[in-house]
């Protein structure tokens, strides 16, 4: 994927644009951003290619829009947590928040922040770097030793790889945030020495 523009200013979609974002996001979440044509996204929205492409002229356009989406999401929740008058509510605020986005539209966060194209093109933007280190804060503290960065990625890829696995894809919302709440604390949890 080319990197289409990441530090341009994201665009509020039309109600169009984002029902074609809702149904890519369903499918880059069953089929990975490669496996997901714009035929598909038609065929989801039981619509013709030619009226996605009126909304989006690319695929890399609607990949981005995608990711600008979930973006948005991830930077709501640190925000939220953020205002949290303690260190300890500010923590878990951010878990929930994590579990809330692995838990949305078609499970699809794990599919579009973790793919390789989009964290390679996502690295060098300034305002993802600073997303990320905002929610390493929350979750670590000032902690930002190898083994706290350790157990902040397998937390992500933890939510995102469970959230999305066909062995729990028939599990209820309910089940699945217990246990993702769970799993989060046990990860988070420091080492007794």
């Amino acid at each position: 994927m080319s990197t289409p523009g990441v530090a341009r200013q994201p665009v509020e979609p039309t109600a169009a644009q984002q029902r074609v974002i809702t149904a890519a996001l369903t499918l880059f979440a069953e089929h990975g951003i490669g496996g997901t044509s714009l035929r598909m996204i038609a065929a989801e929205l039981k619509v013709t290619v030619a009226a996605v492409y009126h909304q989006f002229h690319t695929k890399d356009e609607i990949i981005f829009a995608a990711v600008e989406s979930q973006l948005r999401r991830l930077e709501d929740a640190v925000e939220r947590a953020e205002s949290e008058p303690t260190t300890r509510r500010a923590r878990q605020a951010i878990i929930e928040g994590l579990v809330e986005l692995t838990m949305g539209v078609g499970r699809s966060m794990s599919s579009v922040l973790n793919d390789p194209a989009i964290t390679g093109s996502f690295s060098r933007h300034a305002g993802y770097r600073d997303l990320l280190r905002r929610l390493q804060i929350l979750l670590m503290g000032e902690d930002s030793s190898k083994e706290s960065r350790v157990r902040i990625v397998t937390l992500l890829a933890a939510l995102n790889g469970t959230a999305s696995h066909p062995l729990v894809a028939h599990l209820d919302d309910d089940t699945m945030r217990r246990e993702l709440l769970n799993i989060a604390n046990q990860v988070l949890a420091r080492p007794r020495r």
